[in-house]
């Protein structure tokens, strides 16, 4: 049985609230959005070495290899591919190689300022309602909505988390696959794919992680900047991106001002698409 290898990272941070419950979404240093990201390669070998023979080239080319962050101790691009640290040359390297691999690409979006609105309404609803930090438990709903589309059905599935916190969370992420795997089982009398083997680790063990962690970074530029050329020349390797907080064309007096969309091939996330005006081919990607 083939295997289908996944990576699972994820970009933003889920910090809501500073000292004293000032709230601190989009200000400085806190991010507006918190998005995780799951990478399918089927030839898993031939991504890890070409990521490899890369690393080796850029590190022999003198034009790049006294720059500080391809040195050793810098324990940055000398060890491993992480592209908010990567310079610009090195960044276009490893777009152009990612572009020349079968990847597939799905992600999940969440809008903070959102989540403060529905957090803040929860302490409305009880005061004594507490919003933890360590952003575990939006991690694992913004998980379980990443996994509701199974990919390629039949194969075995090798799953890497990229490690979050200091606590081993490897075998909750794995009742979260098994809690959607036997919903789907139960619905339908048949497993979606074969065995599921899930591990936890870091970018820099991980060529995996390290590409999902590229195509993360694309997605979170649109997101953050209103940047869309990385998303726009990656865009045929995404096979889905569901934002759960697209901002309504015309937003209703009362009720919701935001409604759950699925971008994808026929829907493609545009600058236009994403701000609510319904724009599906505006030309922003591509």
């Amino acid at each position: 049985m083939n295997t289908n290898h996944l990576f699972v990272d994820e970009a933003g941070d889920t910090t809501l609230f500073g000292r004293y419950g000032k709230p601190l979404v989009g200000t400085r240093g806190t991010s507006r959005f918190f998005m995780v990201g799951r990478l399918e390669v089927d030839d898993f070998a031939a991504l890890d070495a070409a990521l490899a023979a890369l690393r080796a080239k850029l590190l022999a080319d003198p034009l790049l290899n006294t720059v500080p962050s391809m040195q050793p101790a810098a324990g940055k691009t000398a060890l491993f591919f992480h592209a908010k640290d990567d310079v610009p040359e090195v960044r276009h390297a490893v777009f152009t190689l990612l572009r020349q691999h079968d990847l597939r690409f799905s992600a999940v979006v969440k809008d903070k300022q959102a989540l403060l609105a529905e957090f803040q309404q929860r302490r409305v609803d009880d005061p004594k309602v507490r919003y933890k930090a360590d952003g575990h438990e939006l991690y694992d709903q913004l998980i379980a909505r990443l996994f509701e589309r199974f990919g390629a059905f039949g194969a075995e599935r090798e799953v890497t988390f990229a490690v979050r916190g200091n606590k081993e969370r490897t075998a909750t992420l794995r009742g979260v696959l098994d809690e959607i795997d036997n919903g789907f089982s139960s619905a339908f009398g048949f497993a979606p794919h074969g065995q599921t083997r899930v591990h936890s680790s870091f970018p820099h063990k991980s060529a995996g992680l390290q590409a999902c962690d590229y195509l993360l970074w694309a997605l979170q530029r649109f997101y953050e900047r209103g940047e869309a050329r990385y998303l726009g020349a990656l865009w045929p390797q995404f096979a889905r991106v569901l934002d759960l907080d697209v901002p309504l064309a015309e937003p209703k007096k009362r009720g919701a001002q935001t409604q759950e969309v699925e971008f994808n091939e026929k829907h493609p996330l545009t600058l236009g698409s994403r701000a609510g005006v319904g724009d599906k081919g505006s030309g922003d990607i591509g």
